[in-house]
């Protein structure tokens, strides 16, 4: 064992170390990396050989955290880490957005790479360094690969922009960026901001890059160390002569195509097929079959060449339109009965149906994951059925890029959605075609939906997708606006950005080509912003405001912040208050503790059941008030007068002398019984003991001619009788006065 490790040093002075030669020995390149607490271990796979008829780079990437990395276990039944939760999914995404692009283009070998986080102090982010981890995996193995790479997170916090934020910093943050760069490009970024500028991002992307190219210096380093020599390989046979045949006969045909401008999809494509076929056809039967992989090969390149030229020598775009025209847009709101929020999104042939479901407490989703835990209230989900693209296929569980989109929209409007908002939102995005940027029209229809629920957004959100046509040799570029699904994938990048009219608040960005300068990107940014500008206020000539009341059928939510002691006595024991205020008015009931107090949201579908529930609650919380009338129960008759409920656990004595303006001489005359409703006012609060006066003369008309009668002298006091005078005591009478129990005037005291 000989053990080769490497340091790098953050700006800030935390440390990261890189470590092969001592675990996993057998794959091809295996590093472990150290910050503070947190371990990762990132391996690399590569099989010797490509499958048969592979004419692609057939890369997977998973990223692992195990629930023993933070001292904890796992959920449910099985007590083991069961399939990658969508943080980790996310995670992978990541690592492989920057990885795929950077492995030679004739490379075919399945290839699988692991990160896998075997410890975490819970101060660190792991996810910010799993790129580095794979990157330096790659390095150390004879894999072939134009790395290095590196990825870190860069967020702004209280002005100062920090390279791999603390959980504690990131919270604070009002920029947070994943970003993935070699030593000379930025390859991809992820994240999301508080409407800030375009000159912000680009500033963060800067402050980003240096620290990555730190890292890949650091990673060289440990290569050379490491001393491996790079595989030889021959994944691809080609036939230089058929590939110059298939440029010469196809290329004009497809240039035709692309310069047509038609902005009918099924036509390009089945246009672009025929051109394909018909060179097939010249080919001589025997020979077509196996030469028809290398044709597909080779007119792909052809396609690509022909509609990058166009726009490039001509400005003409497939669908015709300028570079910085978007699209034809159509919006409509309150398009289905039964959702509580809905709207449909159509941009050019990408259109998105958005509802959006309010719902209570108990709706939330519960985090579990090693390092997160807790619950959301607000929720998005993207689906994308095949027949979105007209593909034959069928549709099966919900994939990564699903995943990876609805999280995207996610962050875009999440830091729009209003504070203190008392219901759980979800919203579901379903693409009903797709040619471009279904992320981005989910985004506008989210938007269009919450305003259609009544939610009371911050500001609405739009979003684009831009696109990049890029020469390195004419040093010829054009930024494309709102680009189509063959100009992402034909092009050079895929620049998606979200906002507000006052700032961006989410992106995503991957770029295919080497050198993009920071001049492109930030005309990019501003072309981006002029088009979500154009969506904005298409949007708001749709919906200007959000309705002013929820829909008949969204479920009310009341809330009510209550003093942390009386939790206890609205839930009761065992739950049986709280139970018995559910079954009675029909609401549903939820409290949660939060320092000091507490917080009960009541939700029902009807006010009558709010206005209901809520009335029970604040009866058992509310602090009895001298000169306040209330309305009661007689739960005892004693010789001296009658104790009554008059609030939910609190009793009050009702005197003999203060039932009527009537003398009585025995509680008899008086005709009051247990049971019996009586209403009274509360005429003297006892400091000292906290007792209860309560008068039911001081409601009733004085009678004509009434004189107040001279009391006798009060009997001598005898043993047993109680302090304070009220009347003989005897056994079986309460202990204390006003309290059926021990604990004051609180029916069972302080409640647990």
């Amino acid at each position: 064992m000989n053990p080769i490790k490497k340091t790098i040093t953050l700006p800030d002075g935390r440390e990261i170390t890189l470590e092969t030669g001592k675990l996993a020995k057998q794959a091809d390149g295996a590093v472990e990396l150290r910050m503070g607490g947190t371990m990762l271990l990132a391996t690399v796979v590569s099989a010797k050989e490509a499958g048969e008829g592979v004419d692609f780079m057939p890369l997977q990437v998973e990223y692992k955290e195990k629930f023993s990395a933070a001292g904890r276990y796992p959920g449910g039944f099985l007590k083991r880490e069961g399939r990658a939760s969508d943080y980790e999914i996310l995670t992978a995404r990541l690592v492989d957005r920057v990885l795929r692009p950077l492995f030679p283009e004739n490379y075919h070998a399945d290839t699988f790479v692991n990160i896998t986080m075997f410890s975490s102090d819970g101060i660190d982010m792991p996810d910010a360094l799993a790129g580095l981890a794979a990157s330096a995996a790659i390095a150390v193995s004879d894999v072939p690969f134009h790395g290095p790479i590196s990825e870190v997170r860069v967020a702004r916090v209280d002005g100062e922009f920090v390279i791999n934020p603390t959980f504690e910093q990131a919270e604070r943050a009002d920029i947070e960026l994943m970003v993935g760069a070699t030593y000379d490009n930025i390859m991809m970024v992820e994240g999301e901001m508080n409407e800030v500028s375009e000159t912000e991002l680009l500033d963060a992307l800067k402050a980003a890059h240096e620290a990555i190219k730190a890292q890949c210096l650091v990673q060289k380093e440990l290569a050379e160390a490491v001393g491996n020599v790079k595989r030889e390989y021959c994944h691809e046979v080609n036939d230089e002569d058929l590939r110059k045949d298939v440029h010469d006969k196809c290329y004009d045909k497809a240039y035709a195509v692309a310069k047509a401008g038609s902005a009918d999809k099924h036509w390009r494509m089945d246009s672009f097929a025929k051109i394909e076929e018909e060179y097939l056809e010249t080919i001589p039967e025997e020979e077509r079959e196996e030469k028809a992989p290398l044709v597909a090969r080779y007119y792909h390149d052809v396609e690509k060449e022909a509609m990058r030229r166009c726009v490039l020598d001509e400005g003409i775009r497939l669908d015709g339109r300028k570079t910085t025209e978007i699209r034809p847009i159509w919006c409509e709101t309150d398009y289905l009965p039964g959702p509580h929020g809905a709207a449909i999104f159509t941009r050019g042939e990408t259109q998105a149906l958005a509802t959006c479901t309010l719902g209570t407490k108990l709706d939330e989703k519960i985090l579990d994951d090693v390092l997160n835990q807790g619950k959301e209230r607000f929720l998005l989900h993207y689906n994308f059925p095949p027949f979105s693209t007209g593909e034959a296929k069928p549709q099966r569980g919900v994939g990564r890029r699903e995943i990876g989109h609805g999280n995207l929209a996610h962050r875009a409007l999440k830091r729009m959605f209003p504070d203190n908002f008392p219901y759980t939102c979800r919203i579901v995005s379903d693409i009903l075609e797709s040619n471009g940027s279904s992320s981005m029209a989910t985004v506008c229809a989210g938007t269009l939906a919450l305003l259609d629920a009544g939610v009371k957004m911050k500001k609405p959100v739009a979003g684009i997708a831009m696109g990049l046509i890029s020469d390195s040799e004419s040093s010829k570029y054009a930024i494309l606006s709102d680009i189509l699904g063959d100009e992402d994938h034909l092009g050079d990048m895929d620049f998606k950005v979200t906002g507000t009219k006052d700032g961006i608040t989410a992106t995503q960005m991957d770029i295919k080509c080497d050198g993009l300068s920071y001049e492109i990107l930030e005309k990019a940014l501003n072309q981006a912003k002029e088009g979500r500008l154009h969506i904005l206020n298409i949007i708001n000539e749709t919906i200007p405001a959000p309705r002013e009341d929820y829909k008949p059928h969204v479920p009310r939510i009341e809330t009510l912040v209550i003093p942390k002691e009386f939790i206890g006595a609205v839930i009761g024991p065992g739950g049986k208050i709280i139970q018995g205020i559910q079954e009675e008015s029909g609401a549903i009931v939820t409290i949660e503790e939060e320092g000091d107090h507490g917080n009960i949201e009541v939700a029902a579908p009807n006010k009558d059941a709010i206005d209901k529930a809520m009335a029970m609650i604040k009866a058992i919380v509310a602090q009895p008030e001298e000169g306040e009338v209330y309305t009661g129960k007689v739960v005892s008759i004693m010789d001296f007068g009658a104790f009554v409920e008059f609030m939910p656990n609190r009793d009050g004595l009702l005197h003999i002398s203060e039932i009527g303006w009537e003398r009585y001489a025995t509680m008899e005359e008086t005709g009051l019984h247990e049971g019996d409703t009586v209403t009274v006012k509360l005429i003297e609060i006892d400091k000292k003991t906290g007792k209860f006066r309560l008068s039911r003369r001081a409601l009733l008309e004085k009678p004509e001619g009434w004189v107040e009668p001279e009391r006798p002298a009060r009997a001598p006091r005898r043993d047993g009788d109680r302090k304070g005078g009220n009347g003989p005591r005897r056994d079986g009478d309460r202990k204390g006065g006003n309290n059926r129990n021990k604990g004051g005037n609180n029916r069972g005291g302080n409640r647990e």
